[in-house]
Parts: C-alpha cells; structure tokens; sequence
C-alpha cells in the first residue's frame, strides 16, 4: 500500500511523504504506482522549477519527501494549494483503486 502523509501548518500544507507500493499490479505494470509517481514528480517540479519555491526534497527507496521551506505567507498559500491538488488526487486514486492508497494528514 502506498501510504501518503501530508503536513499541516495551521490552515496551510507544508509538504508531504509519500511511500510504498501499491501493489495494484507486477513491478513495470502497477498503473496506481506509475500515477502516484507522476503525480508527486509533477507537485514537487512545479513547487521547485516552475515557482522556484525554497523546499527540502529527500527522494530515497520507494519515498518522497518534500517540505516547504520559510517562504512569503502569499507563496505559502500557492505552494499549499498545489500540496492540496496532490492529495485531491491521491484520494481519488484510493477511491478508484481500493486498498492501494492511504492519505492522512499530520500537523506540524
């Protein structure tokens, strides 16, 4: 199961961990790992290239992690709102492909 934690810092998202394996299908051919994989690839290029957000990123065996790093209160807003747009999706994942998915949140 892919297990997706996603940060809180009051009101806001500051990042998340997502790990794991679905185990929809073989290694090559699991079409939720290959979605969630191009999901958080994407989050993290548009926070880190397109915005040029400030953020650590630790990328290890079967984990992401990335963290929003102290950055203007409007660009924490949009850095939060594409975090949001990550985890709409991973829900809707786990709905449509039950027992692969698990997002929760934890305040920080």
């Amino acid at each position: 199961m892919i297990t997706a934690v996603f940060y809180k810092k009051g009101s806001d998202f500051s990042g998340f961990r997502v790990s794991g394996h679905a185990g929809y299908d073989d290694h090559g051919f699991d079409i939720v790992c290959a979605s969630v994989s191009s999901a958080v690839e994407l989050t993290a290029d548009l926070i880190t290239d397109s915005f040029k957000f400030k953020a650590e990123t630790e990328v290890a065996d079967n984990a992401v992690t990335l963290k929003i790093a102290e950055i203007s209160e409007e660009n924490q807003k949009t850095a939060s709102k594409i975090i949001e747009g990550l985890k709409v999706h991973l829900d809707f994942l786990g709905k449509s492909f039950e027992r692969t998915i698990k997002t929760k949140i934890s305040e920080v």
